[in-house]
């Protein structure tokens, strides 16, 4: 039994790896991120040929992490592969089809216009078929990441973690003595070179703006301005950001949320709207947890002692200004205004132009412009218009 055991286990063919290419997967770790401990999804890109690795965490296994990790890959070693070895994983294939080809997903399909490279899979179920970079997840889970890393952003641990890919280079790795550096010199001598247009590393889908002014992207809503209800918008996924996209036109940017159920709103995305439903201030959901200085709260008590309705009507018009002005410069205008007594949308709205104004214009880096010459008025010039000899 020992001898039939043995006759039906698998055989494997040792592999020779040329330059120029590589294999990525993702794989999962623990993490400490801004005090919140969370599961950090690891990319993991192999040159099988040099032994040289990148590895970069992201909060969720995204179409845009996939994206994102290959151009980040190809950044940190200068050129991009000839091939990328991957699985068969819903954020690069769509399905297989019967004669074995993939399909590809509209986005990993950009990614590949973009680098040029060969998209090869390994057989489904199958780790082995890419061995390198399965051994490369759990070498970085045990060497990066270990002990638990506590991190304030993904950003700091992201560039810990290329410190480390940085580091490896100066190292040797399995039976040749040569280090890893000097065996990528080696291995970059069959990739291309960087394509030069900026690739954006985002999921694009269409949506609807509904009646309430948010558009989904996944299981997560991210408000436009009210202007924009009931509109088809293009909505771009980046790993850090949502943009929301009307007409070729941006409409809205927000922190990438991955909570599922979860709302993302602009406060100002609703300030018009607002100003002609005044009644709906206090209980507007975008506008609960907006942190305004102290200023502005005195400000609507004196606009509404004084004036009532109208008072706060005035008040949603200095919110306003938050969307022509940076915040702070109207939270000083308001400031200066409660200093002056001057309570008002005009008086903040004048004294917000003045910390804003534009700096003066130097004639002298326009000299294609004409120059006007005023002279002072004198009285003779007046006497020469009412006698009718002026010229």
């Amino acid at each position: 039994m020992r001898r039939v055991r043995a006759r039906r286990r698998e055989v494997f063919v040792p592999l020779a790896h040329p330059p120029g290419h590589t294999q990525i997967d993702f794989g999962a770790a623990v993490g400490v991120i801004s005090g919140q401990r969370s599961t950090l999804n690891l990319f993991c890109m192999y040159l099988p040929h040099s032994d040289a690795i990148f590895v970069k965490a992201y909060p969720a296994e995204t179409t845009e992490a996939l994206l994102d990790g290959v151009a980040s890959g190809f950044s940190f070693f200068g050129s991009a592969a000839q091939s990328v070895l991957l699985d068969n994983m819903k954020q690069a294939v769509v399905r297989i089809l019967p004669d074995g080809t993939r399909e590809r997903t509209a986005a990993f399909t950009r990614l590949i216009s973009q680098y040029v490279f060969k998209d090869r899979y390994g057989r489904p179920g199958r780790g082995n078929d890419k061995g390198n970079v399965e051994a490369l997840v759990k070498f970085a889970r045990h060497a990066f990441l270990t002990p638990v890393p506590d991190e304030p952003s993904f950003a700091s641990l992201n560039a810990a973690l290329e410190r480390r890919c940085v580091a490896r280079l100066s190292e040797a790795s399995g039976r040749d003595p040569t280090l890893i550096g000097e065996r990528l010199m080696a291995d970059l001598t069959g990739f291309r070179s960087l394509p030069s247009g900026v690739f954006e590393a985002c999921d694009m889908r269409p949506g609807r703006v509904s009646s309430t002014s948010l558009a989904r992207y996944p299981n997560v809503d991210y408000s436009v301005p009210t202007a924009h209800a009931y509109t088809t918008v293009l909505v771009k996924g980046f790993v850090e950001d949502v943009v929301i996209v009307a007409d070729g036109v941006e409409i809205a940017r927000h922190p990438r949320s991955y909570a599922t159920g979860d709302m993302v709103c602009d406060p100002r995305h609703y300030l018009a709207l607002i100003e002609t439903k005044p009644g709906a201030l206090d209980q507007a959901a975008p506008l609960q947890g907006w942190d305004l200085p102290p200023a502005f709260a005195e400000m609507r008590r004196l606009l509404e002692a004084r004036s009532g309705r109208a008072g706060k009507r005035e008040y949603i018009q200095i919110l306003r200004l938050t969307e022509i002005a940076p915040p702070e410069v109207v939270a000083s205008a308001v400031i200066e205004a409660i200093r002056r007594r001057v309570v008002s949308f005009d008086a903040v709205k004048q004294l917000a132009r003045i910390e804003g104004r534009a700096a003066r214009l130097d004639p002298r880096a326009y000299p294609y412009l004409p120059t006007a010459t005023v002279k002072a008025t004198a009285a003779t010039d007046y006497a020469m218009l009412l006698s009718g000899r002026a010229a």
